[in-house]
C-alpha cells in the first residue's frame, strides 16, 4: 500500500531499463518505495538498474525478462508480480520504440513490429494490470505516451500513430476504472534527451528524464490524469491540433 504520505511503496516497471523509468524510481526510493520490480530486455542494465536502486535504499529489487512483442505472456508475467508482492502502489508501462520513419516506410513488416511493442504490447499489459489493480482496489497506472500522440507529423507518423492509439487506449482505460480505486495516469512528453533519441536533434522545449520524472510525481500527488512535460506543451499541442492541414504539413515536413 502506499504509505502515509501517499507516496508507492510497491512500483513495477515494464521497460524496466527507461531512463525516464530510472529517474522516477530514484525520487520514489527517497520517498520511500521499498520494493521495485524491473521487467525488461537487456539482463545486464535492468542489473546495473537494479544495483543502483539497492544503494539508494529500495530494501527488495527483482528482475524479470520481459519481450513487449510476446504479448502471449504478458497475463502471466503481471499475475506472477501481483501474485507475489501482493499490493502493487504503481505500475510504470516505460517500453517503447522510435524507429526510423525512411526505413519504416519503406518496410511494412517493420513498421507493423514497432506498432506491436508500442501499441499493442501496451494495450495487451496495460489490461493485465488494471484487472489486477481492479481487483486489489487501488493502484496507479502510469503510461509514457508522447506529445507526437496530438497529431502525428509527416515527419514520424508511423511512430506518432502508434503512440496516438496506445494514448487513446489509456484515457478510456481510465475511465474504465473510475470507481474502483485504480487510476491511470497518461504522460505526454515532448523530445526527452534519452538513448532513444541520442543523434537526433532536439525539438522545441527538449526536456530531460528528470523533468519527466518529477512531472509523474506531481500529478500522483494531485490526481492528475494526464500529464504534460515541460507544461507549456499542452498549450502549444492545442494550437498545433487545430492548424489548418496545409500548414500543419509544412510544420511536419521539419
Amino acid at each position: 500500500m502506499n504509505d502515509a504520505q501517499g507516496s508507492p511503496q510497491t512500483v513495477v516497471v515494464f521497460g524496466g531499463t527507461s531512463e525516464i523509468a530510472g529517474a522516477l524510481l530514484r525520487r520514489l526510493a527517497a520517498r520511500r518505495a521499498r520494493t521495485v520490480v524491473l521487467a525488461g530486455r537487456d539482463a545486464a542494465r535492468l542489473e546495473a538498474a537494479a544495483a543502483e536502486l539497492r544503494a539508494a535504499g529500495v530494501t527488495l529489487v527483482e528482475t524479470l525478462p520481459f519481450e513487449a512483442a510476446d504479448t502471449a505472456g504478458h497475463q502471466a508475467l503481471v499475475d506472477g508480480v501481483f501474485d507475489r508482492h501482493r499490493d502493487i502502489d504503481l505500475a510504470l508501462i516505460a517500453f517503447g520504440e522510435l524507429g526510423d520513419q525512411a526505413a519504416l516506410e519503406a518496410d511494412p513488416e517493420a513498421a507493423a513490429g514497432l506498432a506491436r511493442v508500442n501499441y499493442v504490447a501496451a494495450v495487451s499489459v496495460g489490461l493485465a494490470v488494471a484487472a489486477r489493480m481492479r481487483a486489489q482496489g487501488h493502484g496507479n497506472l502510469v503510461a509514457l505516451s508522447s506529445v507526437a500522440a496530438e497529431r502525428p507529423r509527416r515527419s514520424n507518423f508511423v511512430y506518432g500513430s502508434t503512440k496516438a492509439g496506445m494514448d487513446a487506449f489509456f484515457r478510456g482505460l481510465g475511465d474504465s476504472l473510475r470507481g474502483s480505486g485504480a487510476r491511470v495516469v497518461v504522460v505526454r512528453p515532448g523530445f526527452v534527451h534519452t538513448r532513444m533519441t541520442a543523434g537526433l536533434p532536439p525539438a522545441p522545449f527538449a526536456t530531460t528524464p528528470d523533468a519527466v520524472a518529477a512531472g509523474i510525481v506531481r500529478a500522483l500527488e494531485t490526481g492528475a490524469a494526464t500529464v504534460w512535460v515541460p507544461s507549456i506543451l499542452k498549450w502549444v499541442m492545442t494550437v498545433l491540433r487545430h492548424l489548418p492541414g496545409p500548414v500543419f504539413r509544412k510544420l511536419g515536413e521539419r
